[in-house]
Formats: structure tokens, sequence, C-alpha cells
């Protein structure tokens, strides 16, 4: 019986104390929203916090929009429950940061102003391009703000201790969700309507410090449990987990080798290639990061931002490998999953069992677990806030301003419509995040990374880097891309004839990979080909100013 009250109190503290910091943490953040909206008087201060941020300030918040609900929880799950396979997700978004530092960054920043967009019309016919890139980037965004918001209700109702059967405020665990999803909605947009860039990037950098504060500490903890000695970590991990060896070798959830079936084994192997290429490359074509290289003052700046991201965010996914084996070995893959069965809560799971083990009993675990919480929501808030930002730029700068009005629309106008933008956004996504509870999260982020890599990474170095594109080849490229990437996910076991699909009930399934990649990003890049060779619009005049304003900065606003 004391047990059950001691269990329950610890419950009831851990629920407090999360609930605590996490309305600080809102109350924090939204002090420095009301504050930055007060230095907000221009377009070019709401869309690019009037270019005033240092590269270590604008890497840091280049670090807090990456370092998604996806990284922080998604990747230590993977890692606790496929081991050496999980690390890839790591190793994949570090190395993305590559092509985004030495093909986009300074080039990006350089030929545009506001949006990804200002590049592809620079030398350009206006309208069509910049609706294909509005249309592209509100996809893209909208993806990604599902994952963050679904994943926060479920995060919320888990650490809250909300499960079916039972209540929280007088609310079921359903009704607790919704509500939490729709208040994660209406604080990202007073962050983008009230602060625009300066209070997004501020919310940004408080988060970056947050999560590497909290992923550094639990990461210490583990390594002292196993006396600093990652062998002894490693071997825990593979013990526990109940796979052995081979949860510290590849093969255990990508390129899976099915014996006696070369054609299964074929797939599972094109998978791992196709999942790889859509990481590397979906960075540099993601819409709320390539708006992040325009907050700078010069391209210098730009590249200095880029260095300060991977050095945070390479540091982070090292931390990751700890989270993540010291999850396996310290809660178990069985545990893990009888929580979640993707293995989302991982890394909470960690922080109660490293409290429990450091802190001293049930109030320990509650007390990290708590801070951990925290820490989580901070993540979610500001990945959201910088995702509607971005969409709600492009529809008011790419769209409204330049296709609507043709240019002629005031500096007042256009920010106006853009925190209209924010709203209408941040509500659409808000309805569709409800609907959307039971899809997989990991795989709206993925689809949201490639995506990006099929649709605006094509036409961004085209552009760029080929003298001869035009109009008609960013068209087809975007829209080429967009369309094969989407149709291919819908027609793949990722939706629908598998057990694990959003439809298992159904089957429609043709495509046998579960990523599309490996086939729509060169699909998008031969669409751009096409479009530009059978059009006979060139403007060489035009190439060789983006050439010379990309490469050394001259006439950049």
């Amino acid at each position: 019986m004391n047990t059950v009250l001691a269990a329950e109190a610890g419950n009831t503290t851990a629920r407090n104390l999360t609930i605590t910091l996490f309305l600080v943490f809102v109350a924090v953040t939204l002090a420095i929203t009301i504050w930055a909206s007060r230095q907000t008087k221009t377009a070019t201060d709401f869309y690019a916090g009037g270019r005033s941020f240092s590269g270590f300030q604008n890497g840091m918040a280049i670090g807090g929009d990456y370092m998604s609900a996806a990284s922080f929880l998604g990747i230590a799950g993977m890692i606790a429950l496929y081991g050496y396979d999980g690390f890839l997700y790591s190793i994949g978004f570090l190395v993305a940061w590559l092509v985004a530092l030495l093909l986009v960054a300074e080039l990006l920043r350089n030929s545009g102003r506001y949006t990804m967009a200002d590049v592809l019309a620079f030398r350009m016919r206006q309208r069509p391009v910049r609706t294909a890139a509005a249309v592209s980037t509100i996809t893209v965004s909208i993806f990604y703000l599902l994952a963050q918001m679904v994943g926060a209700g479920a995060l919320v109702a888990l650490l809250l201790g909300i499960k079916p059967g039972t209540t929280f405020l007088g609310m079921d665990a359903d009704t607790a969700k919704v509500a939490t999803i729709i208040m994660v909605g209406a604080l990202m947009i007073i962050y983008v309507t009230v602060g625009g860039m300066k209070g997004t990037t501020y919310v940004q950098i408080v988060k970056a410090f947050l999560l590497m504060g909290g992923a550094t500490i639990m990461t210490v903890l583990v390594l002292a449990k196993y006396n600093f000695n990652l062998s002894e970590l490693l071997g825990a991990a593979a013990s526990s987990s109940g796979k052995g060896s081979a949860f510290l070798e590849p093969g255990l959830r990508y390129g899976v080798e099915v014996a006696g079936n070369t054609t299964q084994t074929f797939y599972n192997k094109m998978d791992l290639l196709s999942l790889g290429i859509a990481l590397v490359l979906g960075t540099a074509g993601l819409p709320h990061i390539l708006i992040r290289f325009y907050t700078v003052p010069t391209a210098k700046t730009a590249r200095k931002s880029v260095l300060w991201a991977i050095g945070i965010i390479g540091t982070f996914y090292l931390l990751t490998l700890a989270l993540g084996f010291g999850a396996a070995a310290l809660v178990g893959s069985e545990a893990i999953t009888a929580q979640d069965k993707a293995g989302n809560t991982a890394a909470p799971q960690l922080a109660e069992a490293l409290g429990i083990d450091f802190l001293g009993g049930d109030l320990g675990g509650a007390a990290l677990l708590a801070i951990i919480a925290a820490v989580a929501f901070a993540t979610i808030l500001a990945v959201v806030a910088g995702l509607t930002l971005a969409s709600s730029s492009s529809l008011a700068h790419d769209f409204y301003a330049n296709v609507i009005k043709d240019g002629t629309a005031s500096e007042r106008q256009e920010v106006r419509v853009a925190r209209v933008s924010a709203l209408v956004i941040g509500a659409v996504s808000i309805v569709l995040s409800i609907y959307a509870q039971n899809l997989n999260v990991a795989f709206l982020v993925a689809l949201a990374f490639a995506v990006a890599a099929s649709g605006n990474l094509p036409a961004i170095l085209y552009s760029l880097f080929w003298r001869r594109f035009n109009t008609s080849g960013a068209v087809w490229a975007i829209y080429g891309g967009l369309i094969s990437a989407v149709l291919l996910v819908f027609f793949s076991p990722v939706v629908s004839g598998a057990a694990t699909s959003m439809f298992p009930d159904h089957d429609w399934q043709w495509f046998p990979l579960s990523n599309p990649g490996i086939l729509s990003i060169p699909f998008g890049f031969l669409c751009g080909w096409i479009g530009t060779v059978i059009s006979k619009e060139h403007d060489e005049e035009k190439y060789a100013e983006l050439e010379v304003r990309a490469i050394t900065g001259a006439g950049a606003h």
C-alpha cells in the first residue's frame, strides 16, 4: 500500500513539475516575443530579423530549428530499438549540413532577400516560379508541422500520465491530446504573428541551449553509470536489447537480408540507399532552414553561422549515441516498446531511470523526467514557430506581394498578410493534426525531407549553377519532384499493404520502397532539365548578374 502511495505521489510530483517548468518556459518565451515585437517595424525585421544576428546567434537558431522532436525523441528511440542502424539517422542528418554549407548557404544569402523563391525568380518570370515555390514551401512545412504537433499531443499525454481510462483536469486521454495540439498551435501562431523572425530566432536560441544542456547532463550521467567506459555501455545495451551482438551490427532494420528471397533483399538495400539520399540532400531544400541564411548581415556571417550550426548539431548527434544506447541498457527495449511502439519515449524514460539512480527514488526520477519533458516541449514549440514563419513568409512575399499584387504591395500590407497567413496555416495545421494523431510521425518527417530534396533542391542548384536554366525548367523541377515524391509515398507500404502501414486493412501499394528519394530526386532533376530544353527562353545577361551577385555579394540586400 505504501509503495502504491509513493508511486502516486511520484507521478503527481512529476506532473506538477512538468507543468510548472513548461509554464515558466512559455512565460519567458512570450516575454521575448513581446520584446521582439517592439523592435519589428519593417518587412526586413519581420522576415529576416533586421539581418542583425551574429554568426553564433544564427548558428544556435539554425541548430534550434533543425534539432526537432524527431531528432531528440525519434533518433534516441531508433538507436534504443535498432542499435547501429538507428545511428544512421544521426550520421545522415549531420552529413547533410556539408551539402548545405558547400552548395547553398553563402550563394543563397547573396542572391535572395527573404525566401527561397527570391533566388529562383531573380532571372525568371515571377508569377509561375513564385507560385510553384510557395506551393512547395507550404507542402513541406505542413508535413513537418503535422509531425511536430502530433508528437506534441502524444508526448504531453504520456508525460502527464494520461492513458486510456484516466482523466486529467476532467478530460479523457483523447480530449487532453487534442487540447495539447490546440495549445501548441496557438502558441506558435502568437510567436510568429507577434514577434516575427526576431522573436522566433530568440526562442530557438533559448531552446537550443536547453536541449544541449539537457542532452549533455543525461549523457554525462549515462557514462558515469558505466564508469565512462563506452565498451561497457555498448555491451550492456546489446545484452538488454534481447538481440545480442546483432544490436551493434548493421542489418537489424535497414538492408535486411531475407534468406531465399533475393528480390526482397534487393528492395531492402535500395530502401536504405533511398533513405540516405533523402536525409543527406533534404536539408539543403528545407524552406525553414533556407530562410535562416537571410537573417545575417553578410555572406561571411552566413558561412560562420553554418559552421557554428554544424558544431552544435554534430555535438548533439554524438550525444544521441549515449542517449540511445543508454536507454537500451537502462530501460530495455521491452519497457520502451510497451510505452511507445515507435520508441519515441526512450529519452524521457531514460531521464526517469537516471533520476531514480542518481537523485534518489521516485522523486528524483520525477524531477529529471520533468526537466527533459520541458526541454521536449521547448523543442516542439520552437520548431513549429520556425516552420510557420517559413510558410507564411512564402505565402505573403512570394504569392501575395509578387503574384497577386505584381510587386506593388507596400511593406506594411505584406507583413499584415504574413501575419494573417501564419494564423491560417496554424489553424489548418491544428485541424489536420487532430485528425492525423494515428499517423506515423517518422513517416511525415521523412516525407518532408524527400519532398524538399525532390522539388526544391533541383530548382535551387540549377538556378545557381546552370546558365541555360529558365522559368519552364524551374516550374517543371518543383512540380515534378513534389508530385512524384507524394505519389510514390502514397502507393508505398508506408500508407497501405503492410501491418505497420497507416491503413493496414487496405492495400493499394505497388511501389516497394518506404522512401521515394532514390527515384523522386533524380526525377526532379530530370524534369528540370526537360522543362529547360523544351523552352526557348534564355537570359544570358541575367544569369551573369546572378553569378556575380552570388559569388561576391554585390547588390545583395
